[in-house]
């Protein structure tokens, strides 16, 4: 049978880098199978879900080239969800609890200061009529429990391996909020068994809610699927992500970083894995090899500066043809692919690129000293002979050494100035060529 998975993430804020891992995680896995994947946008909590942000992440995904084959809101799925709680409650798996927030926090400090492990202590069960009559004469109105088989729990897990869990030392969830709505837990076994999930791909901090939804599946009568719980990733010095590359936004990765979507899959689709992160330029490829197996148990580390680094390997592999309509858009005219060839080698992120157009193409508006003037005067006539190549700059210098008394930053800044208009920029070996002969030769004089 294909394998089949979700992406399940709520419109409640932008996706950054640490929780878009899990969708280029089941992404790759179900391109690696064949398989079949659902953007389910998890939009039961309406006071905080918002339309704007769920646009966001389709946007992100699309921007990333990860596709769903389905996709659906769980706000659309309440009658549904109702069905099975009716379910539920028939079978006695349901029960009504009337204590209130500050309640339930005195047992959880009555509990620890017992040293004993805090968990819901099954009250409600006990209640009489006559309780349950005064609580709702209060105007109390319940939350409902899950009540949980108190028996040992058990599944192999793609990352974990075996898990264990005791039913009876864990609390019975709360599966229905007081207003009467369905809590994340329920609604999510619920579409896992309508759209026949196979494989659940998320991250370790819900592994005890596993334990509990795997006894849902069985109340519900539906097949439990694989689970796959990922390490979940810090930082370079294994503390959590940063403000920097580790908490932006895909948003902004993608418009003010100037970040290729490639870089961030190459990057996540391997990072914790037995297999080197390396760049790809066709993600397909990184799909064809890729394995939930190869993930291991121990917390990965990101370092923000591998993206910039595997997105520099990206651009310097990128033809002409992928980019020439991005290199339209970014410069406003056409663009030779020479000038491509000869600058991708030195980008670092795709914007770069129109830093060497208008320096090479110009104009420029250099300041100069008034005592550089002579200076430029005389290193112009020393400009090597022939068309301008990489080494022209170097040989240049040598000339200008050989024929003034200038060395260091007093000979090159003052021609970086006439050339460029800049104290800085791209390397004037590499720029010199795009340059081309007649402008530099042009812009020295200019300013002799």
């Amino acid at each position: 049978m294909s394998v089949r998975l979700r992406f399940a993430p709520s419109p409640t804020g932008r996706m950054h880098v640490g929780n878009v891992r899990t969708a280029i995680v089941c992404w790759l896995y179900a391109q690696s199978r064949q398989g079949w994947m659902l953007l389910r946008i998890d939009d039961t909590d309406l006071e905080r879900s918002k339309d704007e942000l769920t646009e966001a992440i389709k946007r992100d995904l699309t921007w990333l080239g990860i596709t769903w084959d389905d996709y659906v809101h769980q706000r659309h799925r309440m009658d549904r969800y109702q069905e099975c709680i009716q379910t539920l409650k028939d079978a006695g798996r349901l029960y009504p609890a009337y204590e209130t927030p500050e309640e339930l926090e005195l047992k959880r400090k009555v509990q620890l200061a017992r040293k004993v492990p805090p968990m819901y202590d099954r009250a409600a069960l006990s209640l009489t009529p006559d309780q349950i009559a005064k609580y709702e004469a209060e105007g109390r109105k319940p939350h409902w429990r899950f009540k949980l088989e108190h028996k040992p729990i058990i599944w192999n897990d793609m990352i974990r391996g075996e898990v264990k869990f005791d039913g009876s030392l864990m609390s019975d969830p709360v599966l229905i909020r007081e207003d009467g709505s369905p809590l994340y837990h329920l609604c999510s076994v619920i579409d896992d068994i309508d759209y026949k999930i196979t494989h659940v791909v998320r991250g370790e901090d819900h592994v005890s809610n596993t334990a509990s939804h795997i006894q849902m599946f069985g109340a519900l009568g539906g097949a439990v699927p694989t689970f796959a719980h990922l390490p979940l990733i810090s930082d370079a010095e294994g503390g959590k992500l940063s403000k920097r590359l580790g908490s932006l936004s895909v948003e902004e990765l993608r418009e003010n970083e100037g970040i290729e979507p490639q870089s961030i899959i190459s990057v996540l689709g391997r990072l914790g894995t037995s297999d080197p992160i390396e760049p790809f330029v066709d993600v397909q490829e990184l799909a064809r090899t890729f394995d939930l197996a190869k993930f291991g148990r121990g917390t990965p580390k990101f370092d923000p500066d591998e993206i910039l680094r595997i997105n520099a390997k990206i651009l310097h592999h990128m033809t002409f043809d992928m980019v020439k309509d991005r290199l339209k858009n970014l410069v406003g005219e056409d663009v030779d692919p020479a000038f491509w060839d000869s600058v991708r080698p030195n980008l670092e992120i795709f914007k770069d690129f129109k830093s060497w157009w208008l320096v090479a193409k110009g104009p420029v508006q250099p300041n100069i000293a008034a005592e550089d003037r002579d200076f430029i005067a005389r290193a112009a006539t020393l400009i090597p002979a022939g068309e301008f190549t990489q080494g022209t700059w170097n040989e240049w210098l040598s000339a200008i050494k050989s024929n003034t008394d200038r060395k260091g930053k007093t000979l090159f800044m003052p021609l970086r100035q006439a050339l460029t208009g800049m104290d800085h920029g791209p390397e004037l070996d590499h720029l010199l060529p795009l340059i081309g002969r007649e402008r530099a030769l042009q812009r020295l004089k200019s300013v002799a």
